[in-house]
């Protein structure tokens, strides 16, 4: 099934925004995306095993903190980029005790949101 990649974020539960981001390597890895970035090259700039690496890229996407696209590639070798989806995330607690979360994310230009629905594309084919 393919989400809609021009509508709006889901947002997930506080517990796992807390779980990705009391991770100390998804934390290393988010401070060194200064601009996206594939596997490889995180691997690099980061001290973790790139086996662990891929977990936490997981980890990140999942709980949509980190976005993932496609690099296309002339020799036909495309590559995953990722890059931060949020600007600001806010820890609130609900009138039933109960955590909730809010997520800023930043604003997206037309070619951004169809360089996206085209990532999405290519995942399903």
């Amino acid at each position: 099934m393919v989400r809609d990649p021009l509508a709006s974020e889901s947002t997930p539960s506080a517990e796992e925004i807390c779980s990705a981001l009391d991770d100390p390597d998804c934390r290393e890895i988010i401070r060194n995306l200064e601009e996206p970035m594939t596997a490889s090259e995180l691997t690099n700039r980061c001290e973790i095993p790139q086996s662990t690496l891929y977990r936490k890229l997981e980890v990140l996407t999942d709980s949509t903190l980190l976005e993932e696209s496609t690099e296309i590639r002339q020799d036909g070798h495309h590559a995953s980029k990722y890059a931060i989806a949020f600007d600001e995330i806010t820890l609130t607690l609900d009138e039933d005790r109960s955590l909730a979360v809010q997520i800023e994310r930043p604003a997206r230009t037309a070619d951004e949101r169809l360089a996206e629905l085209w990532s999405e594309v290519r995942k399903e084919t």
